[in-house]
């Protein structure tokens, strides 16, 4: 082989070489995303249903989520991103309705007619009150990330501060500054 050649050979070697055994970058850490508080006409925002971008209703905040927005849902006041579960719960899946609202009174009465997604929790059984426990505890607090809580959860009706309401408390927060 001609000097040439070999060093030619040598050259592409150490090309694939390089190539093979680069690393991709790092990601930068994921950091959660920021838990806010959500009006009800805010979470309606992210239900789901993945329509076109309208130039003429852009100035107004009333457009339902957009195309790859995630997709949010409350259960006790706390706000879940169920995006990772899309099949379930984006446009046309099975528990789409649950989305873009506090949906407590159906997920307890496991109920996806309209008067039951609310948050209202009034005349509920006990076995409605213990299945919605369970649900909210080995399903929503345990598959999907908290990103925040309805402003009915922590604000009385007239804007108040809800007394009882204790960030420390809460399935997200370890301690009081968090908030």
């Amino acid at each position: 082989m001609s000097p040439a050649c070999n060093r030619l050979s040598w050259g592409l070697a150490l090309l694939v070489f390089a190539l093979c055994t680069a690393q991709e970058p790092r990601p930068q850490s994921l950091k959660p995303k920021p838990v806010r508080l959500f009006t009800e006409d805010e979470l309606t925002r992210y239900d789901g249903q993945e329509v076109l971008y309208d130039p003429v209703r852009c100035y107004q905040h009333d457009l339902k989520s957009q195309a790859g927005q995630p997709i949010y849902m409350a259960v006790k006041g706390v706000v879940f991103d169920v995006t990772s579960g899309k099949e379930f719960y984006g446009k046309d899946a099975p528990y789409n309705a649950l989305t873009g609202k506090d949906s407590t009174r159906g997920v307890a009465k496991m109920s996806l007619d309209p008067a039951d997604l609310t948050q209202d929790t009034t005349g509920l059984t006990q076995d409605e009150l213990k299945s919605l426990d369970d649900i909210f505890n080995n399903v929503y607090k345990a598959k999907y990330p908290i990103v925040g809580y309805t402003s009915w959860r922590i604000l009385n009706e007239d804007g108040s501060p809800n007394k009882n309401f204790r960030p420390e408390d809460q399935p997200h927060f370890s301690i009081k500054e968090e908030f």
